[in-house]
């Protein structure tokens, strides 16, 4: 698995919310927020989509569990009542570039935390994401980015 370490700057993102289970319904989802994105001209080669699972279903119960899809926004494009707004911190994180199947991400789920506590790095408090970019939006590879700080 190939791993960098990187500085991100800060995203405003667009985001379609699903609130339950992690699954099916977040393909729905990313679907959903790609067609918003389509029909305002905001999907090209240089857009920047976000996967973002904002709860771990360990300590939250999976009926509660919040998935944002997002797409990257420039700070003066005007949104509609379609998608909501946030920003997303930039800074130190870990990205790990990885082939988009359940298998592959799975075991990068697996070894990720591990491989940082080995290296010296803990997981920052700001969201994992994984990001797709540039020719990844149209290919089977993503970014699994994760906030970092080096161990206290």
């Amino acid at each position: 698995m190939n791993i960098k370490i990187d500085n991100l700057p800060n995203y405003r993102i667009a985001y379609v919310r699903q609130v339950g289970p992690y699954g099916p319904h977040n393909v729905k989802v990313m679907e959903q927020l790609k067609n918003w994105a389509k029909r305002k001209e905001l999907l090209n080669k240089e857009s920047i989509i976000l996967s973002i699972p904002r709860d771990n279903p360990e300590v939250t119960s999976p009926n509660n569990c919040r998935y944002d899809a997002c797409i990257v926004i420039s700070d003066g494009y005007q949104l509609d009542n379609d998608v909501s707004e946030d920003k997303l911190l930039g800074g130190q994180y870990a990205i790990y570039k990885v082939k988009h199947t359940a298998e592959e991400i799975q075991k990068a789920w697996a070894t990720i935390f591990p491989d940082l506590l080995k290296k010296g790095y803990q997981v920052d408090a700001k969201p994992i994401f994984e990001r797709y970019s540039g020719e990844a939006t149209d290919i089977n590879y993503c970014d699994i980015c994760v906030p970092i700080k080096l161990k206290e």
